[in-house]
């Protein structure tokens, strides 16, 4: 029974150098689904994230060209057009050519662009009050200190 027994203990392995959950990107990912989960509960319209940082940028700046929306909103080209091209399917948004430059497209609101954002507006304040719920007001104010930072 000796040699056996201690045959089949197994060895506990050393902890690995990397531990996936104490990883910052995996740590944001889960934070980015539960954000992702509370905005598609609360948005209270049928918009992704992405087509409402669209919309209520071009509520803070006014037309601009699609490329300036996309650095806007940290949005690829590619990403950035398929967004406005859902937008201006919904009657979201409209394009129409800058005065300034004949080349170039502007990209502004519709009226029912403009409503839709009025709506979403509350509730989207009250997305991030819920997501940053679990941390007291110091805390809220120095975790978006420090994601300014990382940004």
């Amino acid at each position: 029974m000796g040699r056996g027994v201690a045959a089949k203990r197994s060895v506990k392995p050393p902890k690995p150098s990397y531990i996936l959950d104490e990883q910052i990107g995996f740590i944001l990912r889960q934070v980015w689904q539960r954000h992702a989960t509370i905005f598609a509960r609360e948005i209270g319209i049928n918009l992704t994230s992405a087509q409402w940082a669209a919309l209520s940028k071009l509520t803070e700046t006014g037309p601009c060209s699609q490329n300036q929306l996309g650095r806007f909103t940290a949005m690829d080209v590619a990403t950035i057009k398929g967004v406005i091209d859902r937008l201006t399917a919904r009657g979201l948004t409209e394009t129409s050519p800058d005065p300034e430059d004949g080349r170039r497209l502007l990209v502004s609101l519709t009226r029912a662009g403009q409503q839709a954002v009025e709506k979403a507006a509350p509730n989207a304040l009250v997305i991030t009050r819920e997501t940053l719920a679990p941390l007291d007001a110091r805390e809220r104010e120095t975790l978006m200190a420090l994601l300014e930072k990382l940004r």
